[in-house]
């Protein structure tokens, strides 16, 4: 196996969120979801893996400019089926984010498909950018 290809194969550990000096109501690992975000001139768009979640076990909410996501796996064992190896472990989601004024809390929308959750949180008028025509002077 060429170095290229070890690369290819290799897993990374799930971060397992911390406490926060909170104690946890679940008897279950709470992750934190990998995201990547990407801005536009229109809007800052989330998307973090969210594996064995559905639309309704996602609870997104927008406090003094924090952005809080928790997501709950209802995963289930598959009848007649025994696990011979398993590296996923399942668990809950817990991720939280400052946002600046740029974003209008009003027009933020949020989709979840196939374990990825998706947030598109447009900018508000005033804080996207404008091109200024030059004239002919």
């Amino acid at each position: 196996m060429t170095k290229k290809e070890e690369k290819a194969i290799q897993v990374t550990d799930q971060e397992v969120v911390e406490h926060e000096g909170l104690e946890r109501t679940r008897e279950r690992q709470c992750f934190v979801p990998k995201t990547d975000i990407y801005e536009t001139d229109e809007m800052i768009v989330l998307v973090a893996d969210v594996p064995g979640v559905d639309r309704d076990a996602v609870d997104i909410t927008l406090d003094k400019n924090v952005l809080s996501i928790d997501a709950f796996n209802s995963s289930e064992e598959h009848e007649g089926y025994s696990v011979t190896y398993s590296e996923y472990v399942p668990g809950d989601y817990h991720r939280k984010f400052r946002l600046t004024k740029e974003i209008d809390p009003e027009k933020i929308e949020a989709v979840v498909a196939d374990g990825v959750l998706e947030l598109r949180m447009p900018k508000s008028e005033g804080a996207r950018i404008k091109k200024i025509p030059i004239k002919a002077g």
